[in-house]
């Protein structure tokens, strides 16, 4: 069976995927030399759509969510414009990348909260990590904690402003639609499930969605992985 992957960066002639050893399929993947051939298929279903009408986009991911949101991350600078994006990215495990003291500001935190993501810190783009388990300079609580700190200190133009994306385990997307719901801003978020065929056939990726007729059954791997976080039915 194929396995379900993030893009993290892109460009002309090449893609970057991170990913995390768990299981057979990707210890064999880590062992590919370069110039190995793989087949692969995609990129498949709905990306993140971010507005020009709101350039404020509070980008938030959780373990193997965190590619995603370096993506976002990546196209928005690309953009140009006003977008003004910040990332705040979490893990129980130690970060898959080098930690560095940021130099960017974040007012609205401590400044022993500094630590961040190298690549996001090198295009100018604000990031803090949270964790759980006491890594220094991160912020000890969810990353949902983290972001309700932020958007709290948001007047009401600066949240007509803001958008969230998020990616991670589904417990966290459920806290941050449950976040964006209360401070009245739209969240996108990019649902984790297992995806076997990957085209939309075995349909063993549905989830369900509110729709404008009614709730409904949809494939994440065809018709997400994004969904609007307000339609998403959430299990208990």
């Amino acid at each position: 069976m194929r396995r379900p992957l993030s893009i993290m960066r892109v460009d002309d002639d090449w893609i970057e995927v991170l990913y995390k050893i768990v299981g057979d399929g990707l210890r064999l993947l880590s062992h590919k030399a370069p110039g190995d051939l793989v087949s692969v298929l995609g990129p498949i279903g709905e990306p993140f759509k971010p507005s020009a009408d709101r350039p404020n986009a509070l980008l938030i991911g959780g373990g193997v969510g965190i590619p995603p949101m370096v993506f976002v991350a990546d196209y928005l600078r690309r953009q140009g414009g006003n977008w003004k994006p910040i990332a705040i990215l979490g893990s129980e495990l130690p970060f898959p990348f080098d930690e560095a003291t940021s130099g960017l500001e974040t007012p609205w935190l401590d400044d022993e909260i500094n630590r961040s993501m190298p690549l996001l810190e090198s295009w100018g783009i604000p990031s803090r990590l949270a964790t759980l388990a006491g890594f220094e300079g991160c912020f000890d609580g969810y990353v949902t904690d983290l972001a309700d700190r932020l958007l709290s200190t948001l007047e009401e133009g600066q949240l007509a402003d803001t958008e969230i994306f998020a990616c991670g385990p589904t417990p966290m997307l459920k806290a941050v639609a449950a976040l964006a719901e209360r401070h009245g801003v739209p969240c996108q978020v990019s649902l984790e499930e297992f995806m076997a065929c990957a085209v939309g056939g075995c349909a063993g990726c549905a989830v369900k969605i509110e729709t404008p007729d009614g709730p409904a059954m949809k494939r994440v791997c065809v018709d997400g992985p994004v969904f609007d976080a307000s339609t998403v039915v959430w299990e208990s």
